[in-house]
């Protein structure tokens, strides 16, 4: 592979967009506009605030309705949807290249023109309510969601991005129009198209449909970034069958090379189908059906995550046995060799492929990196370092990430394990 491997350019509109352009030989187009606002960027009363307006953007602009704007999405016969993380908040759609100047007039219009009708806001309240209500009736959901509240105490990974039933009942509109018309601005936007069209007529279909927008000085709260609280927190739910055991580990101020180094750590650990973990939990000791490890590198949340779900009778043997495949990690008894290297350099050149080859995911890979300021090829420069990573490396990666976990334990409401 080499940095020819993505045809893109990127262009700053004179009001202060940042627009990426892909060139890929396809019949298809997709469109990513990301505003960089998402829950992280939230005051304490504001949790859910940027969720609930990236609702309201599909329910109106100034020149049409709800049922007018996703009447119009429909007919372009693809795909359309949105969503909202820790970082920001991304509009995006799909479909056949004859409908992309439609689809950026579409979105253009949501992105400058929403005008947040009320009696919208309040059908779309009660649709985030149920949004609420459906994560807390789901075991995993809701296990995650107690495990940061347990983890953080300033952090706003504490909260969910879809926020609290309470927060989200006292939105006023003018709350949720406000939080809109401070964040929502070109220079607080980038948009990644992927299509067979010449840059420069991309760069020409984006000014006229964003250039009108106008620049605004804005600013964000500061972040604040928290290590996560070294603690075990039993949480007990009704209705309920299987227990779950979630672990966060957090590691801000890593260097690169070590979080390279902690890719492989949790490729071995619990990312694959033939895990350690779920060699351990599942194949030897028949503990659990589903366990997993999971690695956010995102700025801001750094976090390395360990969930399984099993039965109430068998949390302490669960526990006991991750943290033995810890420290046999950090000991160095469970061994990272060449070949596991070399596995890794395989599994990471399939996923670049795989978003390489897929216009969606290659556009919105795309976006995150600019938003993150990430090197859109950081992938290669990821596989070329991969040859400079020792196992010692690795271990010493486990060894700094793998200890004081957040351990969240969720059982059913009438057990008394750990009690007393």
């Amino acid at each position: 592979m080499d940095r020819g491997i993505i045809n893109f350019k990127e262009t700053e509109l004179s009001n202060g967009l940042k627009l990426i352009t892909i060139k890929k030989s396809t019949d298809l187009f997709s469109v990513h506009a990301g505003i960089k606002i998402g829950s992280i960027y939230e005051r304490k009363d504001e949790k859910g605030i940027a969720h609930f307006v990236e609702h309201m953007l599909f329910k109106g602009t100034k020149t049409k309705s709800n049922e007018v704007l996703n009447d119009e999405f429909e007919g372009i016969g693809g795909e359309y949807n949105a969503y909202t993380d820790y970082n920001c908040t991304v509009v995006h759609a799909a479909g056949l290249k004859e409908e992309l100047t439609k689809s950026l007039s579409l979105i253009s219009d949501m992105l400058i023109n929403c005008n947040f009708p009320e009696e919208e806001i309040e059908k779309e309240r009660e649709v985030i309510l149920a949004e609420i209500r459906t994560s807390i009736d789901d075991v995993e959901d809701y296990s995650f969601k107690r495990a940061h509240a347990a983890a953080y105490k300033n952090s706003p990974l504490k909260y969910e991005t879809i926020g609290e039933e309470g927060t989200v009942k006292k939105f006023t509109r003018k709350d949720i129009y406000n939080f809109y018309h401070k964040y929502y601005v070109p220079n607080n936007c980038c948009i990644s198209i992927v299509s067979s069209l010449e840059h420069e007529d991309l760069i020409k279909l984006a000014e006229n449909y964003f250039e009108k927008w106008l620049r605004k000085d804005f600013r964000v709260k500061d972040i604040i970034v928290e290590n996560n609280i070294p603690i075990k927190k039993i949480t007990f739910k009704d209705n309920i069958e299987q227990s779950s055991i979630i672990y966060i580990f957090t590691f801000h101020g890593l260097d690169e090379k070590s979080e390279l180094a902690l890719k492989i750590l949790n490729h071995k650990l619990g990312e694959s189908a033939n895990s350690i973990l779920f060699r351990e939990l599942r194949e030897k000791r028949g503990l659990a059906y589903d366990v997993y490890s999971e690695l956010d590198t995102s700025s801001f949340v750094k976090s390395l995550y360990i969930y399984t779900a099993v039965g109430k009778e068998n949390i302490e043997n669960t526990i006991a046995c991750i943290n033995s495949c810890i420290e046999k990690i950090k000991s160095e008894e469970f061994l990272f060799d060449v070949d596991t290297i070399n596995l890794m350099k395989k599994v990471l050149k399939t996923a670049v492929i795989l978003t390489i080859e897929d216009t969606s995911e290659l556009c919105n890979y795309v976006l995150h990196q600019i938003i993150e300021k990430e090197d859109i090829y950081k992938f290669l420069t990821d596989m070329k370092d991969l040859k400079d990573i020792k196992k010692e490396d690795i271990y010493e990666a486990a060894r700094t990430v793998l200890k004081d976990p957040t351990i969240h334990i969720l059982l059913p409401k009438e057990s008394d394990i750990f009690e007393g």
